[in-house]
């Protein structure tokens, strides 16, 4: 496989994963953005990050997005490359936003923009390369592919599939972004082995009617995003978190744990309905309707602010 340009410019759109009850299947894109700039260079792997993550991101060939487009370049059949990235980062690092499911397809988007045949990266590959990477396809499904998805694995177990959703015209989502952090894998570790059968079927009734509730009812949004499957056991690890989501739910707003927290997601036709708690950054966001994009570039453009 030939490389048949050096300069590509990459988007790739934040994620809310779960959504309430969709553990692990149901996803949404969001309008806010990371860009990445790379070059293909015969010398070592640099890495510039910018906006969120500057300082505690490794600038080298360590950094998730050099590691993800090395494993696309290796999966597509191009040869090893060095790499120049230029990241511009909106996406909040540790903060239940999908910047790792965001920056891995970014990786593979760099290599697809890399080389002669794109459809050797197509988008089908970069959904299943994000999704070996995450470990599970609900982060990876809209990154990719855009506004709202659900989010399976096959048969098999190996291969990742998605749908998308055509979500309500009328529904927007708010982010609060609070000052601290909870890993992923503190947040996974919170959850039991087993819950009661009575939990499941609850879920599962959510899970329909939130999909209905998203594409064609959104006043149905509160109880559609009720939750027994993981939410109650992660509150032990971010009390603030669940704290809020309470608190919110009581005022009639369907607010939900983004992904594995911290950050609190409301799916809402007001915005202006949901206040900005102290201790927590309000940002109401537009839903993103197409996922990750590339292009490839003759000139270097300056890269627009983040946000």
């Amino acid at each position: 496989m030939r490389f048949v340009a050096d300069h590509v410019l990459v988007k790739v759109p934040a994620t809310s994963a779960n959504l309430g009850p969709g553990f692990d299947s149901l996803g949404l894109a969001l309008d806010l953005w990371d860009q990445v700039e790379a070059r293909a260079v015969p010398g070592p792997t640099r890495v510039r990050v910018r906006g969120e993550g500057a300082g505690v991101l490794p600038e080298d060939s360590r950094h998730l997005v050099v590691r993800a487009a090395h494993r696309a370049l290796e999966v597509a059949g191009a040869p090893p490359v060095g790499l120049e990235l230029d990241c511009l980062n909106a996406i909040p690092q540790s903060k239940g936003l999908g910047s790792s499911a965001s920056a891995v397809a970014a990786g593979a988007l760099i290599a697809r923009g890399l080389i002669e045949n794109p459809k050797a990266m197509n988008a089908g590959r970069v959904f299943a390369l994000t999704t070996d990477f995450e470990g599970h396809p609900d982060n990876a499904a809209p990154a990719v592919f855009g506004g709202a998805t659900i989010a399976w694995m096959g048969a098999d177990y190996h291969t990742p599939r998605a749908a998308h959703l055509a979500v309500h015209p009328d529904v927007r989502a708010v982010v609060l972004l609070p000052d601290f952090t909870v890993a992923t894998a503190v947040a996974r570790a919170a959850l039991p082995e087993r819950v009661p059968h009575r939990d499941a079927v609850f879920n599962a009734s959510r899970s329909a009617l939130l999909v209905h509730a998203l594409t064609v009812e959104p006043a149905l949004l509160l109880e559609a995003t009720e939750d027994r499957l993981h939410q109650p056991y992660r509150s032990e690890v971010m009390p603030r978190t669940a704290e809020l989501v309470a608190a919110l739910r009581r005022e009639g707003l369907a607010a939900v744990i983004s992904g594995a927290g911290p950050s609190v997601l409301v799916l809402t036709t007001d915005p202006g309905a949901v206040p900005e708690p102290a201790g927590w950054r309000w940002r109401a966001v537009g839903l993103a309707a197409h996922g990750g994009t590339v292009a490839r570039l003759r000139e270097r453009p300056p890269l627009k602010s983040a946000g």
